[in-house]
Order: C-alpha cells, then structure tokens, then sequence
C-alpha cells in the first residue's frame, strides 16, 4: 500500500496497513535542517509523509525590510517564526476614515486564473500523483476579511454594519471557490479549508453570528469539493467544542484537523463523538511537547495518540498545527519514526 492509497483510506474512517502521517507545513528553516538545499518538493519526495499540503502561490511584493505586500494589497510582517502563509497584518487595508460602500466598489481581488497562483500545486500534482496524497490548503470567509477589515471592526461590522461583512466576506470566498474549482481540476486529491474561529478557551464570536456571516461562504467552498467528489478538510485550531456539530453536520467535513490538545480538543472524545462521520487528524503537541521536549518524550506522547486514537481506523497523524521554526527536526523525525514503529494495523488500545 503505497502513501496515497494510506491516506485515502485513512479518510474514508477505514484501517489502512499503517496510521498515515501529514502535516500542514513543514516550515522552511526546518527542512533546511533535515535537508540542506532541498526544494520544497524535494523535500517532500524523501520526507515520509503520506500527504502534503500546498498552499496557493502569493506573489509578495517588497515594501520595506521584514514587511510584504500580498496579492490583495496588505501589508504584512514578517517575522522569525512565521512561514510563508502565515503573517500577520501590519495594519488593516481599510481605513479607519474611509466610506465602506466606496472601498467595496474599488477593492480589487487577485486574479484566481492567473497561473502562476498554483504552479507548486500543479507541480506536486505532477510529480506526486497517486504515489503520495496531494492535499490543497486555502482559506475562505474569515481570516482574509478579518486581514482586509482588522478583526475587531470586522467583528463590529457584523453588528452595526451586517451588509457590508457579508459582501466582503463573498467577495473573498468568490475567489477562493474559483481558486479551489481549479485545484480540483488540477487533479488534487483533498481540500483543507484552514481558518480558525477560536481561543483556547472558545469562539472569538457568537454562535449566531458564525452562522449568519461565516457559515455560509465555508459551506459553499465545501459544495465545489463535494460536487467533485473530493474529501474536505477542516483545520481549525483553539476549542472547537461549540462548532462541532455545525462541521460535521451542516458544512459535511471529511475530516478535522488538529484538534488542538492544549486547547482541550482530546483527539480520542473528538473520536468517540464524530468518528462514525469524520476522521481525525492530529495531535502531537507542538506548542510545548514537539518544542521543548525530548526525542524519547516525543515518541511517548505519539505512540500514546495512536493507541487511543487509531485502532478502529479513520486516524491520521500530524503534529496539533505545522511543523513550526521552534521545533527541533530531531522531535519533528521522531514523531514520524514513533508512528512507523507502532502504527501498523492490528492497533490495540
């Protein structure tokens, strides 16, 4: 059984010959680590993941040292910890003075048919087609419009300026439904939409308000994969607990990804409650465990996810987000070699 028939099996809540392992980035500095002058692909070609996640292709454009412009027009920061999808905003793209309904009528979206926007995409499809699982990640209806707003006016607008969240917000996930419709095509084998809504402690908003100006945009990315019959992925990080139902249920998720333990996602009652639905997919602490601890503790904490988590099937191994600057490639390795050591099928718990 080959990588790509371990994850797609994996997926579909079934046992495969072994618990497959993916990880939504293994950021650059690490694989340099493991790997010194190896390209993305490369790296992914020797690395013993079964699935690899690839992101669209952001053209940057220098501002000024550590800050870039994105293909919307933000600002953003670059600093020692992030990896290339992930910085933060220096300031929101509208002002503070500027007249909303005048910002909608001249913002301008990035062109989704540009084809240099998936060309790592169509690359990893290409050479990895069948042999390894190709995963896309994007976002849809709340990070890019919390990045174009600022988070706590977006949060505001969805009180006292409800008309113009919302056309922000399908102004974003326009673009990344024609994006994902052309990964598809491309030939990727699973989506992962990856926003998250949460603190450690719970929703950043309401209920109430997630499912008027959230909910809709996320459940029309998750029709252009069901459509297509591709698995889609939720990645979300903090405590998921209040939304859960409304994934598995209302949006139909495949999968969930990472059920953060530090935020008391415990991967097993995750299991235990949806796993007749959805398969899971973490959860090697990487805030502390995969940072700080030992090789020796590291192999501990993954043999132990897997013994309560991956008997029945419908388990895939990652760390509890990315393989982030702070972890030591030894600890990333040891995960890896933990799961080929006791991750073969018959598991008992």
């Amino acid at each position: 059984m080959n990588s790509y028939e371990r994850f797609m099996i994996a997926l579909q809540r079934a046992k495969p010959d072994r618990v497959p392992l993916m990880e939504l980035e293994v950021e650059e500095s690490v694989r340099e680590r493991i790997m010194p002058g190896a390209s993305l692909l490369d790296f992914y070609e020797q690395i013993e993941l079964d699935a690899i996640c690839i992101f669209e292709d952001i053209p940057w454009k220098d501002v000024k040292k550590n800050i870039k412009r994105d293909h919307f027009g933000i600002l953003r920061r670059f600093m020692k910890m992030d990896g290339p999808t992930w910085p933060f905003p220096v300031e929101p793209l509208v002002k503070e003075e500027q007249n909303l309904d005048e910002f909608l009528e001249t913002f301008q979206i990035p062109d989704p048919f540009d084809p240099k926007r998936l060309q790592t995409l169509r690359s990893a499809i290409k050479r990895f087609k069948g042999k390894k699982a190709v995963v896309f990640g994007m976002h849809s209806s709340f990070i890019y419009p919390a990045f174009i707003r600022g988070i706590q006016n977006l949060l505001i607008d969805y009180i006292v300026n409800p008309v113009f969240a919302k056309k922000l917000t399908m102004t974003i996930v326009d673009y990344f439904k024609v994006l994902t419709e052309q990964a598809i095509e491309y030939g990727a084998d699973a989506i992962i939409e990856c926003e998250d809504y949460c603190s450690k402690t719970g929703p950043f908003m309401s209920i109430k308000h997630f499912r008027e100006f959230v909910l809709p945009g996320l459940i029309e990315i998750g029709k252009v994969a069901k459509k297509n019959d591709v698995p889609f992925l939720k990645h979300a990080d903090g405590y998921m607990w209040p939304l859960m139902d409304i994934l598995v249920d209302e949006v139909g998720v495949d999968g969930f990804h990472p059920n953060e333990p530090t935020a008391n996602m415990d991967i097993a009652e995750v299991k235990k409650v949806y796993g007749d639905k959805i398969a899971v997919i973490g959860n090697v602490d990487c805030a502390h465990l995969l940072t700080f601890g030992s090789p020796i503790e590291v192999k501990e904490a993954t043999k132990e996810c897997i013994f309560k988590t991956s008997p029945d099937g419908g388990h895939i191994l990652s760390s509890s987000n990315v393989i982030h600057i702070g972890i030591p490639p030894e600890n990333f390795l040891a995960m890896i070699e933990a799961a080929k050591e006791c991750g073969r099928y018959p598991i008992k718990s």
